[in-house]
């Protein structure tokens, strides 16, 4: 039974949180979870944390056309390197960087086990300190927008640090939903006793919650018989028009935006946008 503590801790954390306010959890971190997050990475099943290999084949692609054979790749973010792994074998020298522990170590062995020599890192890429070191950085699946407005501005000055002069960074962003009121909230709640979150019994409140600027936040508070932990996702969705000033901003020379990075002919009502942001050559 909920004791008095735990409720007041509910009622607190169910206040609509402060823009891009960290939850008392890290789903990235925390054992369980982060063994939850690589089987995700890993099942062809579904999209939710990685695209599936069909995607992943044609952003290969995408990439692979617009960079040189035996450039040097940086990967931000690279998760169990599903990327990493195609564009070592495409004929790049690769470096995969990430915070999660358990998907570096799954990198590392795959790697192995394929003959595949990349360059593997286990760190905060907030904290990577690379100058003028890579051809090509790449960070996939919109991670761009689950940053507040400083963190992307800190991320694009440390990217761009770490390319050489007329290197390029590739990136994609969710473009804003037809339906977006920053009034609006979402809610649902389960119980489980055993899933994503918890390996033993466990209630789930969840909501997805919007703000004004095209930024929304989905908010998971898991109660079991310890305590109580939110994780929070945000996003910021961007357009054509506001991703391009942001870029430009950083630095960048010269901003490409496009809706096809899986090569798709007909494709109407993209719901990504992909950008191409250019070094200054010296």
């Amino acid at each position: 039974m909920l004791n008095k503590e735990m409720l007041s801790e509910m009622t607190k954390l169910g206040v609509r949180p402060a823009l891009f306010e960290r939850g008392t959890g890290n789903m990235w971190t925390e054992p369980y979870i982060a063994n939850q997050m690589l089987s995700a990475h890993l099942d062809q099943g579904t999209d939710a944390a990685s695209r599936r290999e069909e995607m992943i084949e044609k952003t290969i692609a995408f990439i692979n056309k617009r960079i040189a054979k035996g450039s040097t790749v940086l990967d931000l973010g690279c998760g169990p390197g599903l990327y990493t792994e195609r564009l070592c074998e495409s004929g790049h020298s690769v470096t995969g960087i990430d915070f999660s522990e358990n998907s570096i170590n799954y990198a590392r062995g795959s790697a192995e086990r394929k003959g595949l020599e990349i360059d593997y890192v286990c760190k905060n890429f907030f904290d990577m300190e690379y100058d003028g070191c890579y051809d090509v950085a790449m960070q996939i699946y919109g991670e761009i927008g689950t940053f507040s407005d400083k963190d992307r501005d800190k991320i694009l000055s440390l990217i761009k640090r770490a390319l050489k002069p007329g290197g390029i960074f590739i990136f994609d962003v969710p473009v804003p939903s037809k339906v977006h009121e920053a009034s609006k909230v979402e809610k649902n709640w389960y119980v489980g006793t055993k899933g994503f979150w918890r390996p033993e019994a466990h209630l789930v409140l969840e909501e997805r919650v919007y703000y004004e600027n095209n930024i929304k936040v989905d908010q998971f508070i898991v109660v079991d018989d310890k305590e109580v932990v939110t994780y929070r996702n945000w996003f910021h969705d961007y357009t054509k028009e506001t991703i391009e000033p942001v870029v430009l901003a950083a630095g960048f020379s010269k901003v490409q935006v496009t809706d096809n990075l899986f090569e798709e002919k007909d494709k109407n009502d993209p719901e990504w946008i992909t950008v191409v942001a250019y070094n200054t050559r010296k």
